[in-house]
């Protein structure tokens, strides 16, 4: 029990940890130690340092998984995460060296969020410049989250956390799943990122896939099969 690694979860854009809810007691159940830091969506570089840094207070292995642009953010961060086991994308973005979250969907056909997001009138607060972005509230059920219940659906909404849009655009400067095992869990009915790009990424890096019909946060509507594909990782690691 004790060669099996701490699990970090680390949340994407427009939500926060709280998503992991259903995973973290699955995950606990099986006497995980289970970790879920705030994500700040400040930049990548800035959000990769933030989370290296929690995850180098944790003695031991440490095997990352990350949601969405979460994704991007575990596989920069690797570089500073020396511990790093493996690492696990939750319908995610995992980036190679000069891509950005934006410029990797670019070849597929766009997702719903590119017409749902609405950028602030203001500079977004401790980003490198630029807007923040939201999800329209009355898109964000569709967009966002179709396979949870309306009222679930509506309390997230009107509590997201923004992007910055520079996060968005911003490069990676690591590719950390060209040295480590990964495994991705695909979600074929994902409206924002699609689901294309997701299995293209998966392809890519050599991952072992799960593939699931759900939506972009099909991670809460079946934490059962995210959770069983995070103990996989983590007994493979």
């Amino acid at each position: 029990m004790a060669s099996r690694p701490a699990v970090v979860l680390v949340h994407g854009a427009f939500a926060d940890a709280s998503g992991y809810a259903g995973i973290i007691r699955k995950l606990q159940s099986e006497g995980l130690e289970v970790r879920a830091p705030m994500n700040p969506l400040r930049g990548l570089a800035f959000d990769a340092d933030a989370v290296a840094r929690y995850s180098n207070t944790i003695e031991g292995p440490v095997l990352l998984v990350g949601h969405s642009y979460g994704g991007a953010v575990i596989s920069q961060a690797t570089a500073a995460v020396p511990n790093t086991t493996g690492l696990v994308f939750l319908s995610a973005f995992a980036l190679d060296e000069g891509e950005s979250c934006a410029s990797v969907q670019e070849p597929f056909p766009p997702s719903q969020l590119a017409s749902a997001s609405l950028a602030t009138t203001y500079d977004a607060p401790g980003a490198a410049g630029g807007p923040d972005l939201f999800i329209k509230i009355d898109e964000f059920h569709q967009t966002f989250c179709a396979d949870l219940p309306e009222e679930l659906a509506a309390v997230m909404a009107v509590s997201q956390r923004p992007l910055s849009a520079a996060a968005l655009n911003e490069a990676a400067t690591v590719a950390g799943w060209r040295s480590l095992p990964s495994w991705f869990m695909v979600s074929d009915h994902d409206n924002a990122i699609p689901p294309e790009a997701e299995r293209f990424m998966a392809k890519r890096m050599g991952a072992e896939v799960e593939t699931v019909d759900g939506s972009h946060c099909a991670f809460i509507a079946r934490p059962d099969v995210a959770a069983a594909l995070i103990l996989k990782a983590a007994a493979g690691a």
